[in-house]
């Protein structure tokens, strides 16, 4: 029996540290995913969001009007980025998600408050992602406390009594009981889809290369778009399998409704399973083996699930990480998914959300087409 070598450990062991270093990909995954994910979580989750966009309908202009939108600023949650008094208006930007909140202010407020009445003031939330206006509608008890204590003075102080001289109504919109599955459950969709169609279309690809098969599929004459469109289109049959399993199951085992149109949501699908399966070809033509293109796979995913807003609240993050949610299509397509199924979107609404994911598929096609040419060299 031979004795044990520290010399053989070290031989192998620098064999081994050099073939790591060979494969630049795999060790640059290895190095890359925890600064990735030390700089997500260190600098781009937040899970106690402010500056919410928020939209003002003051019927009442008087200055007891004023210092509830000033005080309802200071607290940092809410950020007015539309006043007006078109009701309608402040309407469609909270469907659309382009507002989180709509602040009423009644036309009789400051006559009611004088009168001690205490006038109802209406909030009403965007309340598809409870986490995101949760802690700002709790502060709305301390603004409704605060916010006149300054315009009460004089003739006015017997209306002070310590507690809030109007009532604050909050309406949660599209979710009223802030249940989390309503936004977790059609989030997954997104996420799911995600990460299966980059993942078997890449793994697909880079196994027929590893035996082999992939020179018989050369010798055809079968085009390189031809090829592309082939080993697509039965992924994005699977996608909607997916689909069917996972709304079938929202609906029968947690109850989540469905506003909108099935039929809608199907063809916005469409969409984003062939962007991402247009993600999953080009990794399998970057990828030397199916190690490298689950790496890669899980490096897309990463970002993805991270900063579209399926986690935490999108609208918490830093402009910069905001930014780079914007470019994955998984954000776009949550909105859509939420919008349809939560509010009953219809396809005008949603336009906004739908162009981008059309755009990364039309990059995300021509990258892997061009990819696979020079496969084919």
């Amino acid at each position: 029996m031979m004795d044990f070598s520290l010399r053989r450990v070290l031989a192998v062991f620098i064999k081994e540290f050099q073939q790591m270093l060979r494969e630049r990909l795999t060790f640059g995954m290895a190095v890359g995913v925890p600064v990735l994910q030390l700089v997500l979580f260190g600098y781009a989750i937040n899970t106690d969001p402010k500056g919410l966009p928020t939209a003002v309908v003051a019927a009442d202009s008087g200055p007891l009007s004023r210092s509830i939108v000033a005080a309802l600023q200071n607290t940092g949650y809410f950020r007015v980025t539309h006043q007006g008094q078109s009701q309608a208006r402040a309407e469609a930007l909270i469907e659309t998600g382009q507002v989180q909140f709509m602040v009423v202010i009644p036309s009789d407020f400051s006559r009611r408050v004088v009168r001690g009445e205490k006038p109802a003031l209406l909030v009403s939330a965007d309340a598809t992602d409870p986490s995101a206006s949760g802690n700002a509608i709790a502060a709305l008890d301390a603004v409704a406390a605060q916010a006149l204590r300054h315009d009460l003075r004089g003739p006015l102080r017997p209306l002070d009594p310590g507690q809030a001289p109007y009532e604050v109504i909050v309406h949660r919109r599209y979710n009223p009981e802030g249940l989390s599955r309503y936004n977790i459950v059609p989030g997954l969709i997104g996420t799911i889809l995600t990460m299966t169609m980059v993942m078997l279309t890449s793994l697909a690809m880079t196994r027929e290369r590893e035996r082999g098969t992939m020179e018989n599929l050369l010798a055809t004459p079968v085009r390189p778009s031809e090829v592309m469109l082939g080993k697509i289109l039965p992924y994005v049959l699977v996608g909607y399998i997916q689909l069917g399993v996972i709304v079938g199951a929202a609906w029968l085992l947690f109850d989540v409704p469905m506003v909108g149109s099935l039929t809608l949501l199907m063809a916005m699908i469409g969409v984003f399973i062939l962007a991402n399966l247009g993600v999953g070809f080009t990794f399998s033509t970057l990828a030397r083996n199916q190690l490298q293109a689950m790496q890669m796979t899980f490096f897309f995913f990463l970002p993805s699930i991270l900063l579209s807003g399926f986690m935490f609240p999108f609208r918490g993050m830093p402009r910069w990480a905001q930014g780079l949610g914007e470019l994955l299509p998984l954000t776009h397509f949550l909105r859509i998914v939420r919008g349809i199924m939560l509010k009953g979107s219809q396809a005008t609404q949603l336009w906004s959300e739908l162009w981008p994911m059309l755009a990364f598929l039309a990059v995300a096609g021509l990258v892997a087409l061009k990819r696979y040419r020079k496969t084919l060299d």
